[in-house]
């Protein structure tokens, strides 16, 4: 399934305007249920840490990270990289339109050759690392990137059913991924590999979350790939979707999974 043709088309949709645009992000924070683990985890990483901060969204995309993390904190600096140069000169457009350009920016970077020595208090890496063949590059590069005490924060589906994927002979529900899956302790160890001492993971999509992303996005996608029609059919969709998904992700994000179809991985530069 061709994910990136959806995303580019409600993109020229929701581009038009900058009000557009920020409901763009709305509907984003609503439905994606790893949304709200990553705001969940930054808003907890917020608490510990006081003053200034310099944060890299790594594999920026629409910017929506980078939109969240801006509100964050005035003293706050976002730079979004990404490998798409579109993408990059739409964000910088957005944010020059809505005046956050002085904080918040995009440039093009391939993350196996970016690097910037202790710049960073916080990455985010949202959704990339499957994108990605050469990760371990990818980490020490991060690790790199990191100031003493920084954390790197990363979301990836996990090898219990990522991407969609059943059984051993099953394939990913989005084409664009060059892994399945991450398994946790294969993500611990790249981690530790690249330089990080203290990694912590946790399984995101567990049984509510897998039932909720298959509503709220799966069906959804399928349908828009089978004929544009369906874009007007989905408002009514969701008005009766949304409900269920709403407090699916709720109960997601506050329980402990045994066993789930993503990671919420956090590592820690000493």
């Amino acid at each position: 399934m061709k994910y990136d043709p959806i995303k580019k088309n409600l993109g020229a949709v929701f581009n038009k305007r900058p009000f557009l645009r920020k409901l763009f992000y709305r509907l984003l924070d609503l439905l994606l249920l790893r949304t709200w683990h990553i705001k969940k985890a930054i808003r907890k990483w917020k608490k510990n840490y006081k003053g200034k901060a310099t944060v890299l969204d790594a594999g920026s995309g629409f910017g929506q990270y980078s939109y969240y993390l801006s509100k964050q904190s005035k003293f706050w600096k976002i730079l979004g990289v990404d490998v798409k140069q579109e993408q990059i000169d739409d964000c910088n457009r957005f944010f020059k339109q809505i005046n956050k350009s002085e904080r918040v920016q995009f440039e093009y970077a391939d993350l196996t050759q970016f690097k910037k020595e202790s710049a960073f208090d916080l990455i985010l890496s949202v959704d990339v690392m499957e994108h990605i063949e050469d990760d371990v590059t990818v980490f020490r590069n991060f690790y790199a990137s990191l100031k003493t005490g920084g954390m790197l924060l990363i979301s990836t589906p996990s090898d219990q059913g990522g991407s969609d994927v059943h059984g051993d002979e099953g394939h990913s529900f989005i084409d664009e991924h060059v892994r399945d899956g991450y398994n946790i302790n294969e993500m611990e160890e790249k981690l530790k590999k690249a330089g990080f001492s203290k990694v912590e993971s946790n399984y995101s999509y567990g049984t509510p979350g897998k039932i909720s992303w298959k509503l709220s996005m799966k069906y959804p996608i399928l349908m828009l790939n089978a004929s544009k029609l369906f874009f007007i059919i989905l408002p009514f969709y969701y008005i009766l979707a949304y409900p269920i998904s709403f407090f699916l992700n709720y109960f997601d994000i506050n329980q402990k999974h045994q066993t789930g179809t993503g990671l919420i991985v956090k590592a820690y530069k000493p």
